[in-house]
């Protein structure tokens, strides 16, 4: 998987607005209403992560997840991290949407 254009992730940003691209990696900020509803989407994240044998650069503070996804061995960000955004997009639904 090789790594993408600056031009070609912002323009796949467009579709992941709670994603923003600095430092060569996408980065997101989560804030959950608790600790335990940000550990509990922490958890269903990390099986995901497994299944694209792909993992973030993740840490959480009390109620607030903030994740970088690169694809280390391109240096930069590729496909496999927008899939992956794409998988925690779908588990961290924001509670207005619900």
């Amino acid at each position: 998987m090789s790594k993408l254009s600056e031009e070609d992730i912002e323009k796949k940003l467009l579709r992941f607005p709670d994603w923003e691209y600095s430092d060569n990696a996408i980065h997101a900020e989560f804030e959950f209403e608790n600790f335990k509803d940000c550990f509990s989407a922490m958890s269903r994240i990390a099986f995901e992560c497994e299944a694209l044998n792909h993992h973030p650069e993740w840490r959480n503070v009390y109620n607030v997840l903030y994740i970088t996804l690169s694809t280390h061995d391109e240096e930069g960000v590729t496909n496999k991290d927008f899939k992956l955004a794409q998988a925690i997009d779908a588990i961290v639904v924001p509670e207005d949407d619900e």
